[in-house]
């Protein structure tokens, strides 16, 4: 029987080969979806382990700071690092934003990082190449995703920075690829205003009854030098001390600072589950067209194939060939096809879609496997339709014809 199938797909192995190669196309594609959604939450996790923190104190009741804004004073993690149980604690802002440079723009993470160096919270852990920034102002650590180059310089809202260091893989939960520059830096590009909203500002505040009080002098003056300052972050990173329990460290926090405070589990819920939870239905929906357009295709080619050859069914028939034989035959064809479609769709995702996608694709060789049982699956189902045809086929049709 093995022969019989063999033989027949010979007998057409031009119109096999390329059917399976356009099959096969749809299959990389579906390959593909996956490991797009496997990259979103590699990213996620890439962008926690990264930041070197166990602990992200936040704004109160927001998601901060990664799926919500949030905003807290600069001053507050000299508090919280003197909470038992707290090893380090570094302020840090994000702002996503679009850099120029000398060849165009570049959707990139702004990270804002603490003085220190390579250890502390928020820094990158590694480079690949140049070193780390040393310097209070002005100075750049870019992931190489990010296509920059050592002394290349990039303009961030109103200031000029160098690139001083590279590193890999550190990239937002987007996929954007993360530029660090020094805290101050960042805390004037995110939070302070141009010239002309400060100087409105300052001119709406001068007009205000309110802050002109003869029995309170310096007070105007006061306000208005308040609004040229910007003491805020997005959050506190904090490395908890070996030995202490996260989530105790973390409820001591809550409880002395009124501020929100996640884990790494909480944080990783929160990327994965709340961020990218749309874009997951969005691959899994598109996974599930891909999956029945592949069945039709492969459902409508057996069929062609067995119509192809009704007569030498109506001989098997007449020659007294067993059914299951006849079902073999085609069920076997179906799965061949199906074989040629898997084969061709993983060379085409590893080598030609994944290296070209603009965002990390990650192919999972447990994905692979689950594909390929569910590709044989498809092809099992496809050919019941097939197989009914060629049942229903007289033998008479092979003396008529």
């Amino acid at each position: 029987m093995i022969s019989l199938a063999g033989r027949d797909i010979l007998h057409s192995w031009g119109k096999f080969v390329f059917t399976g190669m356009g099959l096969g196309l749809l299959i990389g594609i579906t390959l593909s979806m996956a490991g797009i959604y496997r990259g979103m939450v590699a990213d996620a996790k890439v962008l926690l382990d990264n930041s070197g923190a166990d602990l992200w104190v936040v704004q109160k009741d927001t998601l901060g700071p990664y799926a919500e804004p949030s905003s807290i004073y600069d001053d507050i993690w000299r508090g919280i690092r003197s909470i038992p149980g707290v090893a380090q604690a570094a302020n840090v802002t994000y702002l996503t934003m679009q850099v120029s440079k000398n060849s165009g723009d570049v959707r990139v993470m702004v990270a804002g990082i603490t003085p220190g160096g390579p250890g502390t919270p928020g820094w990158p852990p590694y480079l690949v190449a140049g070193r780390q920034i040393t310097r209070s102002h002005y100075e750049a650590v870019a992931d190489i995703a990010s296509k920059l180059k050592l002394g290349e310089r990039i303009k961030l809202r109103r200031h000029y920075y160098t690139v001083v260091g590279l590193t890999r893989r550190m990239v937002s939960s987007n996929g954007d690829p993360m530029v660090f520059i020094p805290l101050k830096d960042a805390q004037e590009e995110q939070f302070l205003k141009d010239n002309d909203a400060i100087w409105a500002q300052r001119r709406r505040t001068a007009h205000n009854p309110a802050f002109n009080r003869p029995g309170v002098p310096g007070l105007l003056d006061a306000i208005i030098a308040s609004q040229s300052t910007n003491p805020y972050v997005n959050a506190v990173l904090v490395r908890v001390k070996k030995g202490y329990d996260p989530e105790q460290v973390a409820e001591s926090i809550r409880r002395w600072k009124r501020l929100t405070v996640y884990t790494r589990s909480q944080m990783k819920e929160i990327l994965v589950g709340k961020l990218i939870a749309t874009a997951a239905k969005q691959i899994f929906m598109f996974l599930v067209i891909l999956s029945l357009v592949s069945s039709t295709i492969v459902a409508f080619i057996i069929y062609t194939l067995t119509l192809g050859k009704i007569r030498e069914i109506a001989v098997l028939k007449l020659i007294g060939t067993k059914n299951s034989t006849i079902i073999g035959l085609i069920m076997k064809q179906s799965i061949a096809l199906g074989l040629i479609g898997f084969v061709v769709g993983k060379i085409s995702a590893t080598l030609l879609m994944a290296p070209i996608f603009p965002k990390y694709v990650l192919l999972e060789p447990s994905d692979s496997a689950i594909g390929l049982i569910a590709v044989v699956v498809i092809c099992i189902l496809s050919s019941i339709v097939a197989i009914r045809a060629a049942l229903k086929v007289d033998p008479a049709e092979a003396i008529g014809g």
